[in-house]
């Protein structure tokens, strides 16, 4: 599955690019920020792959003007009761401060709290200080009992995106344009069943058009309001 918006591309995560998330995931600039901080090894990598190749993980790497820059997931998807954890990090250090993760994490956000209407969690480390300002903004918050923990477990709504988010989809829209959401199935999503799965949970008001070639289905979702 790919989803694109302008200049971003989000591609679902596939064994040939694990090796790749790995060496980033390892590095101190990311992992600093992680609450497990140890080394992961190849089969360690193996292992989680294999965990999260499925309809209730999404992680898909992150690229930007061709090149991959980092991770972005909606992981632990409990479908029937509509919530989710999400995370992502940025290994090119030279998009860490700029409108790029906030505009990532917009573009994923709207799909999964709009499309599929999930609730999202997050686990941000109370150290980091640049993902609370991130998360905050888009309307996270910061959920009960949990101010004196290391890593600490913030909830978002429709609600509270809707009502904290409003000014920065606008600033949003002026950075990408007019350019269309566009989620595009690929054959093996179809193999694995995934495409019909998904179909199957989303919210079809969302969707200004469905292309079909060959079979397989492009997306194009409404211009975001």
């Amino acid at each position: 599955m790919i989803i694109t918006k302008g200049n971003i591309i989000f591609r679902r995560l596939v064994h040939a690019d694990i090796e790749l998330v790995r060496q980033h995931r390892n590095s101190s600039d990311v992992s600093q920020f992680m609450e497990y901080r140890q080394h992961i090894s190849r089969e360690m990598q193996e292992k989680w792959f294999e965990s999260i190749n499925n309809n209730n993980n999404l992680f898909f790497v992150i690229e930007y003007k061709g090149e991959k820059i980092g991770l972005i997931n909606g992981k632990d998807i409990k479908w029937e009761e509509h919530s989710m954890e999400t995370g992502i990090f940025i290994w090119d250090k030279k998009y860490l401060n700029t409108h790029i993760p906030l505009l990532a994490v917009l573009i994923f956000g709207e799909l999964g709290i709009m499309t599929f209407g999930l609730t999202a969690y997050a686990h941000i480390l109370s150290t980091n200080n640049r993902a609370k300002r991130y998360n905050k903004l888009l309307g996270f918050r910061l959920c009960e009992g949990q101010e004196g923990v290391e890593n600490q477990l913030y909830v978002m709504t429709k609600e509270s995106y809707f009502k904290k988010a409003k000014f920065i989809r606008g600033a949003f829209l002026k950075l990408t344009g007019n350019d269309d959401t566009i989620l595009q199935f690929e054959k093996n999503d179809y193999q694995t069943d995934f495409a019909d799965f998904l179909l199957e949970k989303l919210d079809n008001e969302n969707v200004a058009r469905i292309e079909e070639n060959n079979g397989i289905k492009t997306l194009y979702f409404k211009a975001l309001s």
